[in-house]
């Protein structure tokens, strides 16, 4: 049985297999068959992939080097999967997560997406729709990374609000303020289709990449803690306003 790598085997080793321009995956797993599947599959897709079978390797691992995106189990041993994604958003860091999940619950799925995971995939799941799901979050990310480097700066102006699309960088009034990716992404969403209503179904599949049936409350927690930043009073937004039945809308005036 294959054994999960650890930090000190996966230091940038070049593997037979591995594309010398691949993007690089962090596997974060402690079952050996799984992280096997993972690895072996990955890589059968030129990605080049390192395998850490606990949450603290896990943490540094991620903090310390550079990773196209993150697949991360929930249940891990030293620290769980939720408080690691927790930790690394919490240090502004923007690596793409897949999470996966043995649990047949709905609360921590949701509460992984709320706190900053991009897609997750519930166990047993097949390889072919892995393998979507990771195609998919690369290539959005790829989008954001070439936007940026373009050399064609994009600004967003509204009041006090100022959306730097480029380097998606927001501030109010002059100071910088601290979003996630997904707050990131959904405000952007918003200023760039003033008084446009989303209902909550929409801004899933339209800013979470695909529908995601079921986890609307996922989109009311995160425009709540958007609002918290960038509105003077939360309770009476001046930016992104609630249609009382419908879902939600920037502001045009």
């Amino acid at each position: 049985m294959m054994q999960p790598l650890h930090s000190s085997q996966a230091d940038d080793q070049s593997r037979p297999g591995d594309a010398a321009d691949g993007k690089r995956i962090l596997v974060v797993e402690d079952d050996p068959d799984i992280c096997h599947l993972l690895e072996l599959h990955l890589r059968d897709n030129a990605y080049r992939v390192d395998v850490v079978g606990n949450g603290i390797d896990g943490l540094n691992r991620a903090s310390n080097h550079a990773y196209q995106l993150i697949v991360l189990d929930l249940m891990l041993p030293g620290l769980d999967g939720l408080e690691l994604c927790r930790k690394l958003r919490g240090q502004s860091s923007t690596i793409p997560i897949l999470m996966l999940t043995a649990k047949s619950t709905e609360f921590d799925r949701v509460l992984g997406l709320e706190l900053g995971a991009d897609d997750y995939l519930t166990k047993p799941f097949s390889i072919l729709e892995l393998q979507a799901r990771v195609k998919a979050i690369l290539r959005r990310s790829e989008l954001v990374t070439n936007a940026a480097g373009s050399g064609q700066d994009e600004l967003i102006e509204f009041k006090s609000l100022v959306i730097d699309v480029t380097r998606r960088g927001v501030s109010i009034g002059g100071q910088g303020v601290e979003l996630t990716a997904r707050e990131f992404d959904l405000l952007l969403h918003f200023a760039r289709h003033p008084g446009r209503v989303f209902s909550r179904g929409q801004l899933l599949d339209q800013v979470w990449g695909y529908s995601h049936t079921g986890y609307e409350h996922t989109v009311n927690s995160h425009i709540n803690r958007l609002r918290k930043k960038i509105e003077d009073v939360p309770g009476q937004p001046q930016y992104i306003e609630t249609v009382w039945g419908v879902g939600y809308r920037f502001r045009e005036n």
